[in-house]
């Protein structure tokens, strides 16, 4: 894992005995420690049924992944706690679209209109998935995470770690036929 950036409120720690540990050391081992939960994208219609052009298809993250996740290091008695928050999901549509959600998103439920769109991350295709590989769009979900860390009387940021997961949607077109 490369370096993370790092913004301390103060670069070093004192130490028993008059040494110094950098804060970076005790900071990056907290941060590299954090487990992330992967993304689970959820859209309705289901990502096993087809959406359909011009309907609108609604998108989320399962809820449980989304909260603030903690993880505490200590390096030579200098403790440090950094927690991740998750900022935003960024969908990549597949067909050339980006929806930017500043939350998980809403899951649709029965009560909800069918036709409506979501009321914070949704899309309305344009154009159906036939001439993509398989027939589908390939989609991809990005949580974007702000860590916060804490110890030693210091404070800082490591900004914009990120999770992503993948699924692939097919999009078609549904025509009405008239009989009389």
């Amino acid at each position: 894992m490369a370096p993370l950036p790092v913004v301390p409120k103060s670069n070093k720690t004192a130490q028993p005995g008059g040494k110094k540990v950098p804060a970076e050391v005790v900071v990056q081992r907290a941060v590299t420690e954090l487990r992330l939960p992967k993304p689970v994208p959820r859209t309705s219609p289901a990502e096993d049924f087809t959406q359909v052009v011009h309907v609108p298809t609604w998108m989320w993250v399962e809820r449980d992944g989304w909260g603030p996740v903690s993880e505490t290091a200590e390096v030579e008695g200098v403790r440090v706690t950094a927690t991740a928050m998750p900022r935003k999901a960024v969908w990549q549509i597949g067909d050339g679209h980006s929806v930017v959600c500043r939350g998980p998103g809403t899951p649709w439920a029965e009560g909800f209109d069918a036709g409506a769109s979501s009321p914070d991350c949704g899309h309305t295709y344009r154009r159906s998935s036939t001439a993509e590989p398989d027939g589908k769009f390939r989609a991809k979900v990005t949580v974007t995470w702000d860590v916060a860390w804490r110890g030693a009387g210091q404070a800082g940021t490591v900004p914009g770690m990120a999770m992503t997961a993948e699924l692939r949607l097919a999009v078609d077109e549904v025509q009405a036929v008239v009989s009389a």
